[in-house]
């Protein structure tokens, strides 16, 4: 038996019910939605920046 077997599994996150939000609350949720998605595009962009460096070490 694996060590990983005995981890417990990720369960999806289900789906935020945004029918009991306001206006002002739905505005506020795409707020923090576009601050997520804007943190994960820096960090691609570090990671795709740092790949660059490497692939420019090791290329003859």
């Amino acid at each position: 038996m694996d060590e990983e077997d005995l981890l417990p599994q990720r369960q999806p996150k289900k789906p935020k019910d945004l029918t009991l939000l306001g206006i002002a609350e739905l505005e506020e949720y795409i707020a923090g939605l576009e601050g997520e998605i804007a943190r994960a595009s820096a960090e691609i962009a570090a990671k795709q920046k740092q790949r660059s460096g490497a692939d420019a070490l090791f290329k003859r």
